[in-house]
């Protein structure tokens, strides 16, 4: 019998800025998992991108299910597995930690493993390479994360004040992660080091407590977004953009999708981002998620 029988995990935006493979936010765009046991495996897909998701062993959900339940030992049971999917794909919105969220999820849930949501993330984080978009996933709301010495990865998660409102918009091209990492460089001087730590510390600090007035300097970066905008035609103008209303823009993820924070009541301001992308030849979907404060959830 299976402890639980849905899974349902956020999509979220890594780095927001200067936070490199640390801050993640949680976006109420959601993928959800439905599953039971079976005679075989059956999966069926229902939503966004369902023709790039595949409905064999390879699917990364089910994969991840079954690789956790080889490492414990076990055999995943076969099931029927529905997979309703929000999250674009390939856009930089954490569609992959997501999806392995939920398949270490699954393997908890049919096996009757009974871990906590802490022993979720650092599966989850494993088997991802990095925690933030994993720890977002998870814990829902803003969250800073880190691997410790031990191969632990430890987040803490913080409420994010009403005041903020957030929008993602994505240009109609994908870029994969792996080939976004391909383009930073091994070393970094000092002085970049120190830059991002300092924004680092004051974004979080301003989403804490709600302060606006360090935007949209606390967005700043030089660890990545310098490195990977080359990939992103019109990505340059909206990190430069600045608007009333507007109190600025980070790749989400390794792109290509621009995170835009703006005051309450300013939507209009999103759509000059989206222009920027225009500009270059490229459509782009502007999307208003609320901030996900519940992150994973199982029933």
């Amino acid at each position: 019998m299976f402890a639980f029988k849905t899974v349902r995990a956020p999509a979220s935006s890594a780095n927001l800025g200067p936070g490199f493979d640390t801050l993640g936010l949680a976006l109420a765009i959601h993928l959800e998992c439905r599953f039971e046991p079976a005679d075989t495996l059956e999966i069926r897909l229902s939503g966004r991108d369902t023709h790039s998701i595949p409905t064999d062993e390879s699917n990364m959900i089910w994969a991840t299910a079954a690789r956790v339940a080889r490492e414990q030992g076990r055999a995943l049971p076969p099931m029927r597995l529905e997979i309703h999917n929000d999250i674009p794909l390939g856009k930089g919105l954490g569609s992959s930690a997501a999806a392995l969220t939920a398949g270490v999820a699954i393997a908890d849930g049919a096996l009757n493993l009974g871990w906590d949501e802490h022993r979720v993330l650092d599966e989850a984080a494993r088997i991802e390479g990095h925690p933030d978009n994993v720890a977002a996933a998870v814990l829902g709301s803003i969250t800073t994360a880190a691997i410790g010495a031990d191969g632990v990865t430890r987040a803490i998660r913080l409420e994010i004040p009403d005041s903020f409102s957030v929008a993602v918009v994505c240009p109609d091209f994908e870029l994969a992660t792996s080939g976004m990492r391909g383009v930073l460089p091994d070393c970094y001087s000092r002085e970049d080091a120190i830059f991002n730590l300092q924004r680092a510390t004051l974004l979080v600090a301003a989403l804490a407590t709600g302060n606006k007035t360090v935007f949209p300097d606390a967005l700043f970066d030089r660890l990545h977004q310098p490195f990977r905008m080359g990939n992103v035609p019109g990505m340059k103008e909206i990190l430069d953009l600045r608007a009333p209303g507007l109190l600025g823009c980070a790749m989400s993820g390794a792109g290509p999708s621009m995170l835009v924070f703006f005051e309450s009541g300013r939507e209009d301001v999103v759509e000059l981002v989206a222009n920027e992308f225009r500009k270059k030849g490229r459509e782009a979907e502007a999307m208003f998620p609320e901030i996900d404060r519940a992150g994973l959830q199982l029933s």
